[in-house]
């Protein structure tokens, strides 16, 4: 009650509590997601003590569920961190080949870990600068800066004169035909402080909210309730005209 007094105040514009409804509460539930079943079972007994002194007329907590909410609560990254990550692999070349080519894929194809790691150099048409990324039902196309990403990683591969089929090749595989290991993958963009997963999931949240969440599904390969977390339950204020 402490914490949402002043909530209801600054945050939501009223000073008295028989203002609060519903969606009050909803939004401060959700900014303790982890804590919304004790913060709501205090709730329940404080509106339910209010209506009863008649300080309110209806209990907004009457019908909300202690069940936490399935909608996305991973990390994304807001728009100057993404341009940071964009000059950081398409203009330093100092930056690790493969580095790179798993960052600008995920940041801008929205492609996984998976995908990038048994990616092979028969999925790529040099013609149609497209590429077969996991399950996806069509090639992607790549834009200049992803293709200059990915030749700047072929032409690394060159350098390891291996047989191995994929496109990222390490010490440890270039004498053999496996991907490289999950381990070596996760540990790519350690230098940047950015987790795969969060790059991807930055992408995916900001195609669903911008476009239709089916044809996200189609174009990704991927089950439509699986897209369906990254759909907002609000409308972001700078996306209204």
């Amino acid at each position: 009650m402490r914490d949402l007094a002043p909530f209801l105040i600054s945050e939501r514009g009223k000073q008295d509590w028989a203002l609060a409804d519903v969606h009050d509460i909803e939004i401060f539930l959700a900014t303790l997601p982890r804590g919304r079943k004790r913060r709501l079972t205090v709730l329940r007994l404080f509106f339910r003590f209010a209506r009863s002194r008649k300080i309110i007329l209806a209990d907004p907590a009457r019908d909300l569920t202690a069940r936490e909410s399935r909608g996305f609560t991973g990390q994304t990254l807001v728009l100057d961190k993404q341009r940071e990550l964009f000059r950081r692999w398409t203009t330093d070349r100092g930056t690790h080949p493969h580095e790179a080519l798993l960052g600008i894929l995920a940041l801008l194809h929205g492609a996984s870990s998976h995908e990038v790691r048994h990616l092979r150099v028969s999925d790529i048409d040099q013609a149609a600068r497209t590429a077969k990324l996991g399950s996806r039902p069509l090639p992607v196309p790549l834009d200049p800066a992803s293709w200059q990403v990915l030749r700047r990683c072929l032409d690394h591969r060159e350098t390891q004169r291996t047989a191995n089929p994929h496109v990222i090749v390490t010490k440890g595989t270039k004498a053999g035909r496996s991907p490289a290991s999950t381990a070596y993958i996760s540990h790519l963009l350690d230098g940047c402080g950015v987790p795969p997963r969060a790059l991807r999931c930055t992408r995916l949240a900001d195609l669903v909210n911008t476009m239709d969440p089916k044809l996200v599904a189609a174009a990704f390969g991927m089950n439509p309730e699986g897209v369906m977390i990254y759909l907002a339950d609000h409308v972001d204020d700078g996306r209204l005209p």
